[in-house]
Protein backbone atom coordinates (compact mmCIF):
# COMPACT_ATOMS: atom_id res chain seq x y z
CA UNK A 1 0.00 0.00 0.00
CA UNK A 2 1.36 3.37 -1.12
CA UNK A 3 -0.57 5.06 1.78
CA UNK A 4 0.85 2.65 4.75
CA UNK A 5 2.19 4.30 8.09
CA UNK A 6 2.58 1.12 9.98
CA UNK A 7 3.93 -2.71 9.70
CA UNK A 8 2.38 -5.18 11.98
CA UNK A 9 4.12 -8.91 12.48
CA UNK A 10 2.21 -11.39 13.91
CA UNK A 11 3.02 -12.72 16.94
CA UNK A 12 4.46 -15.99 14.99
CA UNK A 13 6.74 -14.02 13.32
CA UNK A 14 8.48 -13.31 16.80
CA UNK A 15 12.06 -14.42 16.12
CA UNK A 16 13.04 -17.86 17.47
CA UNK A 17 16.94 -16.76 18.02
CA UNK A 18 19.01 -14.30 18.17
CA UNK A 19 21.29 -13.27 15.87
CA UNK A 20 25.53 -13.59 17.29
CA UNK A 21 27.53 -11.12 15.45
CA UNK A 22 30.87 -12.82 17.20
CA UNK A 23 31.61 -15.28 14.11
CA UNK A 24 30.77 -11.86 11.24
CA UNK A 25 32.99 -10.30 13.18
CA UNK A 26 35.57 -8.78 10.46
CA UNK A 27 38.13 -8.39 12.88
CA UNK A 28 40.60 -11.03 14.14
CA UNK A 29 39.96 -11.46 17.94
CA UNK A 30 43.55 -12.71 18.30
CA UNK A 31 45.10 -9.86 16.72
CA UNK A 32 42.53 -6.83 18.09
CA UNK A 33 41.26 -8.67 21.36
CA UNK A 34 38.24 -6.95 20.72
CA UNK A 35 36.36 -9.62 22.98
CA UNK A 36 38.81 -10.29 25.27
CA UNK A 37 37.93 -9.74 28.82
CA UNK A 38 40.54 -9.25 31.44
CA UNK A 39 40.65 -9.73 35.22
CA UNK A 40 40.67 -5.97 36.63
CA UNK A 41 43.22 -6.95 39.24
CA UNK A 42 46.02 -9.29 37.33
CA UNK A 43 44.90 -8.04 33.41
CA UNK A 44 44.97 -11.28 32.72
CA UNK A 45 42.22 -13.30 30.69
CA UNK A 46 39.36 -14.02 33.06
CA UNK A 47 37.98 -17.39 33.80
CA UNK A 48 34.82 -18.84 33.93
CA UNK A 49 34.96 -19.05 37.84
CA UNK A 50 35.83 -15.59 38.17
CA UNK A 51 32.70 -13.98 35.50
CA UNK A 52 29.81 -16.63 37.31
CA UNK A 53 30.95 -14.47 40.56
CA UNK A 54 28.83 -11.64 38.63
CA UNK A 55 26.88 -13.26 35.85
CA UNK A 56 24.58 -16.14 35.59
CA UNK A 57 26.76 -19.76 33.25
CA UNK A 58 23.98 -19.60 29.93
CA UNK A 59 25.06 -15.44 30.38
CA UNK A 60 28.73 -16.23 29.99
CA UNK A 61 28.14 -19.13 27.23
CA UNK A 62 26.65 -16.90 25.30
CA UNK A 63 29.66 -13.99 25.58
CA UNK A 64 31.99 -16.72 24.24
CA UNK A 65 29.56 -18.83 22.01
CA UNK A 66 30.61 -18.57 17.99
CA UNK A 67 27.14 -19.93 16.72
CA UNK A 68 25.35 -17.39 14.90
CA UNK A 69 21.76 -17.86 15.75
CA UNK A 70 21.58 -18.81 19.53
CA UNK A 71 17.68 -20.04 20.50
CA UNK A 72 15.53 -17.66 22.55
CA UNK A 73 14.27 -19.80 25.92
CA UNK A 74 10.81 -20.50 24.71
CA UNK A 75 9.76 -18.98 28.97
CA UNK A 76 11.65 -15.81 27.07
CA UNK A 77 9.60 -15.67 23.65
CA UNK A 78 6.50 -15.94 25.45
CA UNK A 79 7.21 -13.26 27.93
CA UNK A 80 8.35 -11.61 24.91
CA UNK A 81 5.28 -11.63 23.43
CA UNK A 82 3.50 -9.06 26.06
CA UNK A 83 4.67 -6.54 23.69
CA UNK A 84 6.53 -7.96 20.52
CA UNK A 85 7.13 -7.74 17.60
CA UNK A 86 7.36 -3.99 18.08
CA UNK A 87 5.88 -1.87 14.98
CA UNK A 88 7.60 -0.53 11.94
CA UNK A 89 6.60 2.88 11.42
CA UNK A 90 6.75 5.05 7.92
CA UNK A 91 7.15 8.84 9.41
CA UNK A 92 5.37 9.98 6.62
CA UNK A 93 4.02 12.80 8.14
CA UNK A 94 7.59 13.85 9.50
CA UNK A 95 8.67 13.52 5.83
CA UNK A 96 6.01 16.36 4.87
CA UNK A 97 7.48 18.25 7.67
CA UNK A 98 10.87 18.15 6.02
CA UNK A 99 10.15 18.04 2.59
CA UNK A 100 11.88 15.46 1.51
CA UNK A 101 12.06 13.01 -0.82
CA UNK A 102 13.75 10.60 1.93
CA UNK A 103 11.43 7.84 2.62
CA UNK A 104 12.25 7.57 6.77
CA UNK A 105 10.79 4.87 8.75
CA UNK A 106 11.69 4.17 12.66
CA UNK A 107 11.17 1.13 14.54
CA UNK A 108 9.19 1.73 17.76
CA UNK A 109 10.65 -0.20 21.10
CA UNK A 110 8.57 1.93 23.64
CA UNK A 111 5.78 -0.27 22.95
CA UNK A 112 7.29 -2.47 26.15
CA UNK A 113 5.73 -2.24 29.07
CA UNK A 114 8.39 -0.18 30.69
CA UNK A 115 8.46 2.07 27.44
CA UNK A 116 11.66 1.04 26.13
CA UNK A 117 13.76 -1.60 24.31
CA UNK A 118 15.58 -2.71 27.64
CA UNK A 119 13.53 -5.61 28.08
CA UNK A 120 14.78 -7.46 25.27
CA UNK A 121 17.68 -8.17 27.54
CA UNK A 122 16.31 -8.06 30.91
CA UNK A 123 13.87 -10.73 30.61
CA UNK A 124 16.57 -13.02 29.29
CA UNK A 125 19.21 -12.80 32.17
CA UNK A 126 16.56 -12.74 34.90
CA UNK A 127 15.52 -15.87 33.01
CA UNK A 128 18.78 -17.30 33.21
CA UNK A 129 19.46 -16.54 37.17
CA UNK A 130 16.00 -17.72 37.90
CA UNK A 131 17.46 -21.25 36.39
CA UNK A 132 20.42 -21.02 38.93
CA UNK A 133 18.57 -20.13 41.81
CA UNK A 134 20.18 -17.07 43.08
CA UNK A 135 17.83 -14.52 44.95
CA UNK A 136 17.96 -11.79 43.00
CA UNK A 137 20.30 -9.27 40.56
CA UNK A 138 22.15 -5.75 41.67
CA UNK A 139 22.08 -3.63 38.96
CA UNK A 140 22.86 -0.07 38.14
CA UNK A 141 20.63 2.81 35.91
CA UNK A 142 21.26 5.91 34.52
CA UNK A 143 18.07 7.86 33.01
CA UNK A 144 15.77 4.90 34.75
CA UNK A 145 14.90 2.73 31.77
CA UNK A 146 17.19 0.09 32.51
CA UNK A 147 16.02 -0.42 36.03
CA UNK A 148 12.66 -0.10 35.01
CA UNK A 149 13.14 -3.29 33.04
CA UNK A 150 15.35 -4.77 35.23
CA UNK A 151 12.83 -4.65 38.09
CA UNK A 152 9.94 -5.82 35.90
CA UNK A 153 11.45 -9.08 34.70
CA UNK A 154 12.74 -9.89 38.39
CA UNK A 155 9.22 -9.72 39.48
CA UNK A 156 8.04 -11.86 36.72
CA UNK A 157 10.81 -14.66 37.75
CA UNK A 158 10.31 -14.19 41.52
CA UNK A 159 13.48 -12.47 42.04
CA UNK A 160 14.96 -9.29 43.99
CA UNK A 161 16.24 -6.66 42.21
CA UNK A 162 18.78 -3.69 43.89
CA UNK A 163 19.03 -0.50 41.57
CA UNK A 164 21.66 1.50 42.22
CA UNK A 165 20.62 4.94 39.86
CA UNK A 166 22.88 7.36 38.91
CA UNK A 167 21.80 10.30 41.32
CA UNK A 168 21.25 13.30 39.13
CA UNK A 169 19.19 10.71 37.35
CA UNK A 170 17.51 10.04 40.48
CA UNK A 171 16.27 13.37 41.23
CA UNK A 172 15.92 14.61 37.35
CA UNK A 173 13.56 11.56 37.04
CA UNK A 174 11.70 10.91 39.93
CA UNK A 175 8.46 8.97 37.86
CA UNK A 176 10.76 6.51 36.95
CA UNK A 177 12.31 5.58 40.40
CA UNK A 178 8.34 5.28 41.23
CA UNK A 179 7.78 2.93 37.91
CA UNK A 180 11.22 0.51 39.58
CA UNK A 181 9.84 0.62 42.67
CA UNK A 182 6.26 0.18 41.51
CA UNK A 183 7.72 -4.04 40.76
CA UNK A 184 9.04 -4.60 43.93
CA UNK A 185 12.43 -2.92 43.40
CA UNK A 186 14.74 -0.90 45.68
CA UNK A 187 16.16 2.25 44.10
CA UNK A 188 19.27 3.59 45.49
CA UNK A 189 20.91 7.47 44.27
CA UNK A 190 24.40 6.49 43.30
CA UNK A 191 27.01 7.37 44.99
CA UNK A 192 25.59 5.93 48.55
CA UNK A 193 26.41 5.02 51.66
CA UNK A 194 25.81 1.56 50.98
CA UNK A 195 28.99 0.43 49.88
CA UNK A 196 32.35 0.80 50.79
CA UNK A 197 33.02 2.77 46.85
CA UNK A 198 30.38 4.61 47.34
CA UNK A 199 31.36 6.09 50.88
CA UNK A 200 34.60 6.78 49.42
CA UNK A 201 33.47 8.95 46.09
CA UNK A 202 30.96 10.42 48.72
CA UNK A 203 34.02 11.81 50.46
CA UNK A 204 36.27 12.93 48.60
CA UNK A 205 32.73 14.92 46.44
CA UNK A 206 29.87 15.10 48.17
CA UNK A 207 28.14 17.09 45.62
CA UNK A 208 29.06 14.82 43.09
CA UNK A 209 26.50 14.35 40.57
CA UNK A 210 27.23 10.40 39.82
CA UNK A 211 28.22 8.72 36.93
CA UNK A 212 27.01 5.53 35.35
CA UNK A 213 30.83 4.16 36.21
CA UNK A 214 30.04 4.77 39.73
CA UNK A 215 26.86 2.95 39.68
CA UNK A 216 28.03 0.01 38.38
CA UNK A 217 30.93 -0.10 41.16
CA UNK A 218 28.44 -0.14 43.64
CA UNK A 219 26.39 -2.72 42.11
CA UNK A 220 29.29 -4.62 41.38
CA UNK A 221 30.15 -4.38 45.01
CA UNK A 222 27.27 -5.34 46.56
CA UNK A 223 26.77 -8.43 43.87
CA UNK A 224 30.73 -9.76 44.93
CA UNK A 225 30.30 -9.39 48.61
CA UNK A 226 26.66 -10.98 48.50
CA UNK A 227 28.71 -14.88 48.90
CA UNK A 228 26.47 -15.64 45.83
CA UNK A 229 22.98 -14.21 46.82
CA UNK A 230 22.95 -11.95 43.68
CA UNK A 231 23.99 -11.51 40.19
CA UNK A 232 24.91 -8.55 38.55
CA UNK A 233 23.31 -7.32 35.26
CA UNK A 234 24.45 -5.02 32.92
CA UNK A 235 21.73 -3.38 30.45
CA UNK A 236 24.48 -2.91 28.03
CA UNK A 237 28.02 -3.26 26.64
CA UNK A 238 28.49 -6.89 27.18
CA UNK A 239 27.86 -9.56 24.07
CA UNK A 240 25.06 -11.27 25.40
CA UNK A 241 23.32 -8.39 25.75
CA UNK A 242 23.97 -6.60 22.48
CA UNK A 243 22.66 -9.86 21.21
CA UNK A 244 19.41 -10.24 23.36
CA UNK A 245 18.71 -6.57 21.62
CA UNK A 246 18.66 -8.27 17.40
CA UNK A 247 14.96 -9.41 18.07
CA UNK A 248 14.85 -5.55 17.03
CA UNK A 249 16.62 -5.55 14.11
CA UNK A 250 15.91 -9.10 12.82
CA UNK A 251 11.73 -7.93 13.24
CA UNK A 252 12.61 -5.03 10.92
CA UNK A 253 14.21 -6.89 8.05
CA UNK A 254 10.72 -8.75 7.61
CA UNK A 255 9.24 -5.79 8.16
CA UNK A 256 11.34 -3.82 5.57
CA UNK A 257 10.00 -6.98 3.25
CA UNK A 258 6.54 -6.14 3.99
CA UNK A 259 7.21 -2.51 2.56
CA UNK A 260 9.14 -3.50 -0.13
CA UNK A 261 11.97 -1.10 0.54
CA UNK A 262 15.28 -1.54 2.38
CA UNK A 263 17.40 1.29 4.23
CA UNK A 264 20.48 2.78 2.80
CA UNK A 265 21.11 4.43 6.36
CA UNK A 266 20.14 2.98 9.77
CA UNK A 267 20.33 4.67 12.74
CA UNK A 268 20.51 4.50 16.06
CA UNK A 269 21.46 6.56 19.26
CA UNK A 270 24.77 5.14 20.84
CA UNK A 271 25.94 5.05 25.12
CA UNK A 272 27.05 1.68 25.86
CA UNK A 273 25.91 0.15 22.35
CA UNK A 274 22.86 -2.01 23.04
CA UNK A 275 19.72 0.04 21.52
CA UNK A 276 22.29 0.61 18.88
CA UNK A 277 23.59 -3.10 17.99
CA UNK A 278 20.05 -5.02 18.43
CA UNK A 279 19.00 -2.57 15.33
CA UNK A 280 21.96 -2.68 13.56
CA UNK A 281 23.80 -5.77 13.85
CA UNK A 282 21.12 -7.69 11.37
CA UNK A 283 21.81 -5.42 8.76
CA UNK A 284 25.66 -5.31 9.30
CA UNK A 285 24.70 -9.17 8.52
CA UNK A 286 23.18 -8.17 5.23
CA UNK A 287 26.38 -5.70 4.61
CA UNK A 288 28.94 -8.69 5.74
CA UNK A 289 26.61 -11.64 3.86
CA UNK A 290 24.91 -10.77 1.29
CA UNK A 291 26.31 -8.10 -0.63
CA UNK A 292 24.15 -4.95 0.78
CA UNK A 293 26.41 -1.67 1.48
CA UNK A 294 23.91 -0.20 3.75
CA UNK A 295 25.40 3.02 6.01
CA UNK A 296 25.42 2.29 9.87
CA UNK A 297 25.66 5.41 12.32
CA UNK A 298 26.05 5.54 15.95
CA UNK A 299 24.68 9.08 17.29
CA UNK A 300 26.03 9.71 20.46
CA UNK A 301 26.26 13.42 22.52
CA UNK A 302 29.02 16.08 22.57
CA UNK A 303 28.66 16.10 26.12
CA UNK A 304 29.92 12.16 26.33
CA UNK A 305 31.85 11.67 22.66
CA UNK A 306 32.96 8.07 23.66
CA UNK A 307 33.06 6.83 20.12
CA UNK A 308 34.02 10.45 18.44
CA UNK A 309 36.71 11.60 20.70
CA UNK A 310 37.27 8.71 22.83
CA UNK A 311 40.23 6.75 22.59
CA UNK A 312 40.10 2.88 21.31
CA UNK A 313 42.18 1.24 24.29
CA UNK A 314 41.63 -1.23 27.40
CA UNK A 315 39.81 0.49 29.90
CA UNK A 316 37.69 -0.58 33.43
CA UNK A 317 34.56 -0.74 32.95
CA UNK A 318 33.64 1.02 36.28
CA UNK A 319 34.88 4.14 37.87
CA UNK A 320 36.52 1.75 40.55
CA UNK A 321 37.85 -0.38 39.06
CA UNK A 322 36.13 -3.73 39.79
CA UNK A 323 34.83 -4.77 36.58
CA UNK A 324 36.87 -6.66 33.91
CA UNK A 325 38.81 -4.65 31.79
CA UNK A 326 37.71 -4.66 28.15
CA UNK A 327 39.08 -3.08 24.97
CA UNK A 328 36.57 -0.50 23.79
CA UNK A 329 36.20 3.37 23.23
CA UNK A 330 36.54 5.11 26.55
CA UNK A 331 36.92 8.57 27.90
CA UNK A 332 38.86 6.98 30.79
CA UNK A 333 36.79 5.03 33.42
CA UNK A 334 37.72 8.54 35.93
CA UNK A 335 35.06 10.14 33.81
CA UNK A 336 32.34 12.25 35.20
CA UNK A 337 30.09 13.52 32.98
CA UNK A 338 27.85 16.77 32.83
CA UNK A 339 24.08 16.30 34.05
CA UNK A 340 22.88 16.25 30.31
CA UNK A 341 19.26 14.53 30.37
CA UNK A 342 20.16 11.87 28.02
CA UNK A 343 20.81 9.89 31.38
CA UNK A 344 21.22 6.65 29.18
CA UNK A 345 23.95 8.03 27.12
CA UNK A 346 26.98 9.22 29.35
CA UNK A 347 28.91 5.70 30.22
CA UNK A 348 32.17 6.45 29.71
CA UNK A 349 32.43 3.19 27.45
CA UNK A 350 31.38 1.70 24.52
CA UNK A 351 30.45 -1.84 23.54
CA UNK A 352 34.02 -3.64 22.56
CA UNK A 353 32.23 -4.82 19.45
CA UNK A 354 30.83 -1.74 18.49
CA UNK A 355 33.97 -0.15 19.39
CA UNK A 356 35.64 -2.75 17.02
CA UNK A 357 33.51 -1.99 13.81
CA UNK A 358 33.77 1.51 13.99
CA UNK A 359 37.94 1.34 14.27
CA UNK A 360 37.33 -1.25 11.39
CA UNK A 361 35.58 1.80 9.46
CA UNK A 362 32.34 -0.54 9.29
CA UNK A 363 29.96 1.93 11.20
CA UNK A 364 30.46 5.81 11.18
CA UNK A 365 30.00 7.70 14.41
CA UNK A 366 28.41 11.48 15.07
CA UNK A 367 28.22 13.44 17.66
CA UNK A 368 25.08 15.91 18.07
CA UNK A 369 24.78 18.78 20.96
CA UNK A 370 21.78 18.51 23.36
CA UNK A 371 19.87 21.68 22.23
CA UNK A 372 19.63 20.77 18.75
CA UNK A 373 18.62 17.68 19.66
CA UNK A 374 15.38 18.45 22.08
CA UNK A 375 14.57 20.38 19.05
CA UNK A 376 14.39 18.00 16.66
CA UNK A 377 12.52 15.54 19.12
CA UNK A 378 9.64 18.42 19.22
CA UNK A 379 9.69 18.69 15.67
CA UNK A 380 9.52 14.88 15.91
CA UNK A 381 6.87 14.76 18.31
CA UNK A 382 4.89 17.48 16.60
CA UNK A 383 5.03 15.57 13.34
CA UNK A 384 4.30 11.91 14.40
CA UNK A 385 2.54 12.28 18.18
CA UNK A 386 5.48 10.07 19.73
CA UNK A 387 7.90 11.75 22.55
CA UNK A 388 10.81 10.49 22.33
CA UNK A 389 13.07 9.63 25.04
CA UNK A 390 15.93 11.98 25.47
CA UNK A 391 18.48 9.16 24.06
CA UNK A 392 16.10 8.60 21.34
CA UNK A 393 16.02 11.61 20.00
CA UNK A 394 19.78 11.70 19.15
CA UNK A 395 19.05 9.49 15.71
CA UNK A 396 15.73 11.38 14.97
CA UNK A 397 18.02 14.48 14.86
CA UNK A 398 20.75 12.51 12.89
CA UNK A 399 17.84 11.00 10.24
CA UNK A 400 15.94 14.10 9.83
CA UNK A 401 19.61 15.90 8.93
CA UNK A 402 19.83 13.32 6.85
CA UNK A 403 16.85 13.61 4.91
CA UNK A 404 17.05 17.26 4.98
CA UNK A 405 20.60 16.18 2.63
CA UNK A 406 18.74 14.25 0.43
CA UNK A 407 16.52 17.70 -0.10
CA UNK A 408 19.31 19.28 -0.87
CA UNK A 409 20.72 16.67 -3.29
CA UNK A 410 17.72 15.83 -4.58
CA UNK A 411 17.68 12.43 -4.41
CA UNK A 412 16.04 9.70 -2.34
CA UNK A 413 16.99 7.49 -0.11
CA UNK A 414 15.63 4.98 2.67
CA UNK A 415 16.46 6.11 6.57
CA UNK A 416 15.74 4.28 9.19
CA UNK A 417 16.42 4.49 12.81
CA UNK A 418 15.95 2.91 16.12
CA UNK A 419 13.66 5.08 18.35
CA UNK A 420 14.46 3.19 21.77
CA UNK A 421 11.72 4.20 24.22
CA UNK A 422 9.33 7.53 24.47
CA UNK A 423 9.71 10.16 26.53
CA UNK A 424 6.47 9.96 29.30
CA UNK A 425 9.20 10.06 31.88
CA UNK A 426 11.42 12.53 30.34
CA UNK A 427 9.20 15.35 30.52
CA UNK A 428 11.21 17.58 32.99
CA UNK A 429 13.96 17.50 30.71
CA UNK A 430 11.60 19.10 27.62
CA UNK A 431 10.46 21.49 30.22
CA UNK A 432 13.61 22.65 30.82
CA UNK A 433 13.94 22.64 26.88
CA UNK A 434 10.77 24.89 26.35
CA UNK A 435 11.58 27.58 29.41
CA UNK A 436 15.63 27.85 28.05
CA UNK A 437 17.30 25.86 30.38
CA UNK A 438 18.96 23.87 28.84
CA UNK A 439 22.91 23.97 27.95
CA UNK A 440 25.09 22.26 25.19
CA UNK A 441 28.05 20.79 26.42
CA UNK A 442 31.33 19.82 24.43
CA UNK A 443 33.77 17.41 26.21
CA UNK A 444 37.02 19.22 26.30
CA UNK A 445 40.20 17.18 25.20
CA UNK A 446 42.59 18.11 27.81
CA UNK A 447 39.94 16.33 30.27
CA UNK A 448 39.75 13.28 27.49
CA UNK A 449 44.15 13.28 27.78
CA UNK A 450 43.96 13.98 32.00
CA UNK A 451 41.44 10.40 32.04
CA UNK A 452 43.86 8.44 29.46
CA UNK A 453 46.23 9.15 32.01
CA UNK A 454 44.42 6.33 34.38
CA UNK A 455 44.07 3.26 32.21
CA UNK A 456 45.19 0.19 33.15
CA UNK A 457 48.75 -1.01 32.01
CA UNK A 458 47.91 -3.94 29.75
CA UNK A 459 50.46 -6.52 28.50
CA UNK A 460 49.08 -9.31 26.17
CA UNK A 461 52.76 -10.27 24.97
Amino acid sequence: MSDRYKYLLPEKDLPKAWYNINPDMPVNPAETAWNAVLHPGTKEPVTPDFLSVLFPMRFIGEAISMDRWVEIPEPVREIYKLWRPSPLYRARRLEKALDTPAHIYYKYEGVSPVGSHKPNTAIAQAFYAKEEGVVGFTTETGAGQWGSAMSMACNLFDLECHVYMVKVSFYQKPYRRILIESYGASVTPSPSDKTQYGRKVLAEDPDTPGSLGIAISEAVEAAVTSNGKYKYSLGSVLGPVLMHQTVIGLEALKQFEMAGEYPDIIIGCAGGGSNFAGFAFPFLHENFTNGQNTRVIAVEPTACPTLTKGEYTFDYGDTAAMAPVVKMHTLGHTFVPPGIHAGGLRYHGMAPHVSALLDNGDIEAVAVHQIPTFEAAVQFARAEGIIPAPESAHAIKVAMDEAIKCKEEGVSKVIAFNLSGHGHFDLGAYDAYFQGQLEDYAYAEDKVKEAMTHLPEVNLG
